[in-house]
């Protein structure tokens, strides 16, 4: 930490010392860059599982607006008397933002080394869009305050990898990650399901928008109360444990091999900030190849929601709120995926080290689980999915079918997340918005291409172009997964 936030931290510790009690606990929780005075890694397991629920909590707010509103979406068009393009916008924009805005957002979080504030402005953002949302009258200006929705909702999902980072150990990141995720499945599932009923009520579509501006406010309340800032210092508390000198190695390398000290690198750092960084990172080999496969696994699963209305409306004949409740189907999957592929990815990569005497490599992240998961679980449960609706044999079947590719994408998800944040140390939060930039541009173009498919291929074929896709995918991730340390060296990792 530089000299100047030293300064502003003792000043601002000195004010916080001379209120009240009550006024104290405010006071140091709005500081922008507070002390820590814990290595975050030694947290109690109770702390960080109340710390690991809030970033869930947040993490669940992009998909849970982005389809929140689904159900309404042909009373909003009459309501504001909006062209198709505009109202598709209002979709396709939100998930491009969802992609776009973590990037901003990572890269404040590796530049200022803070979590907390950041995460506690996007929430004010979202909850002053959301409010628009509720009381615009254009569909324009829908448009435009979906973006901002966009941009508050999506800061958790880049920051709180980082979070993570800062908390556990490379041995417990995977069943870590497989809760944080679940927050990102499992808020487009609901979505539609709270939005189906809320639609019936006196608001309609602007009762989707009012209960996002109430989940808003609770999870700020959440997160001002229960969330600490956990930033991690690695040369500091690394140093505490006698291992200064390989971390300062690392720095170095880190850093092209720039010689200067740790306090002038921190200096260097902080006098200028490049967005681009997290999107350039995808021209490292290694972190497209896993960046894409968890792509192509979400916005496979993304697509397919977007189109699940109209399959059952046209061959199952269901109304709003009972398509709704067909997405707990996949919410089961997520859930159990999450769980089992969480447990099993820690318990695995301790096992391969332990086989190897104990020598560590980065691609042993890429458990045994994730290959069923990506190149059977998948593409099984699209195909279900896809040919049960094209013959219109059971909902039930392509209830089912859905629910076993989220089992199976939940796992690839988990893994390819865990794996990227794992061989970019110190990089967790600005990785992980490169990988989230492609995830979301994939699921934006899928989400477009679904409908126009769907009327011209049928349910079928769109389930058999996606599953190609998902093995195309895992194809690429055997490739790191056999020659992963050879092409970390090349990027320079």
């Amino acid at each position: 930490m530089d000299t100047a936030t030293t300064s502003d931290s003792t000043v601002g510790k000195q004010e916080i010392n001379e209120k009240p009690s009550w006024k104290k606990a405010i006071a140091s929780r709005l500081l922008i860059h507070p002390s820590i005075d814990e290595d975050p890694r030694l947290k109690t397991s109770r702390q960080k599982s109340l710390i690991l629920l809030c970033l869930c909590l947040g993490s669940c707010l992009p998909g849970l607006s982005s389809t929140l509103y689904f159900p309404a979406i042909p009373v909003m068009t009459e309501d504001l008397k909006a062209p198709a393009v505009a109202v598709t916008l209002t979709t396709s924009l939100f998930v491009l933002f969802m992609g776009i805005a973590p990037i901003f957002w990572a890269v404040l979080a590796d530049h200022y080394k803070i979590r907390r504030i950041l995460i506690l402005a996007s929430l004010v953002i979202f909850i002053g869009a959301s409010l628009g949302c509720a009381l615009v009258s254009n569909v324009w200006g829908l448009v435009v305050l979906r973006c901002l929705q966009s941009t508050g909702a999506s800061c958790t999902s880049s920051v709180g990898a980082g979070t993570i980072t800062d908390m556990y150990a490379i041995t417990e990141r995977g069943r870590a990650f497989g809760f944080f995720f679940f927050g990102n499945f499992f808020g487009p599932l609901v979505g539609p399901i709270i939005g189906g009923f809320l639609s019936l009520s006196s608001q309609s579509w602007r009762a989707t928008f009012w209960f996002s501006v109430a989940f808003g406010c609770f999870g700020f309340l959440v997160v001002f109360f229960f969330l600490p800032e956990t930033y991690r210092d690695d040369a500091k508390w690394d140093a505490v444990s006698n291992d200064m000198d390989e971390k300062v190695e690392k720095a170095e390398t880190d850093n092209n091999g720039d010689q200067a000290d740790l306090e002038a690198t921190t200096v260097q750092k902080r006098k200028s900030i490049n967005v681009f960084a997290p999107v350039r990172a995808l021209f490292h080999p290694f972190v497209f190849l896993a960046s894409f496969m968890t792509a192509v696994a979400f916005g496979g699963m993304f697509a397919v929601e977007t189109i699940i209305p109209t399959i059952y409306d046209e061959k199952f004949g269901l109304n709003t709120w009972q398509t709704g409740l067909s997405y707990l189907g996949a919410g089961v999957g997520n859930f159990m995926g999450t769980l089992i592929g969480g447990k099993l990815s820690d318990a695995l990569l301790i096992r391969s080290r332990r086989l190897r005497g104990g020598a560590a490599l980065l691609e042993d992240r890429l458990t045994a689980n994730l290959w069923p998961a990506g190149f059977f679980f998948v593409p099984l449960g699209v195909l279900m999915f896809g040919w049960i609706g094209e013959y219109g044999i059971s909902v039930w079947g392509c209830i089912v079918g859905f629910g076993i590719q989220c089992f199976g994408m939940s796992q690839v998800f988990s893994a390819g997340s865990a794996y990227l944040v794992d061989a970019t140390p110190g990089r967790g939060a600005s990785i992980t918005a490169g990988a989230n930039f492609l995830r979301m541009l994939l699921a934006c173009i899928l989400s477009l291409v679904a409908t126009p498919m769907l009327n011209t291929l049928g349910p079928g074929y769109v389930g058999v172009l996606f599953a190609a896709l998902m093995v195309l995918a895992m194809c690429l991730a055997v490739l790191l997964k056999l020659k992963g340390e050879a092409i970390r060296k090349i990027s320079g990792f």
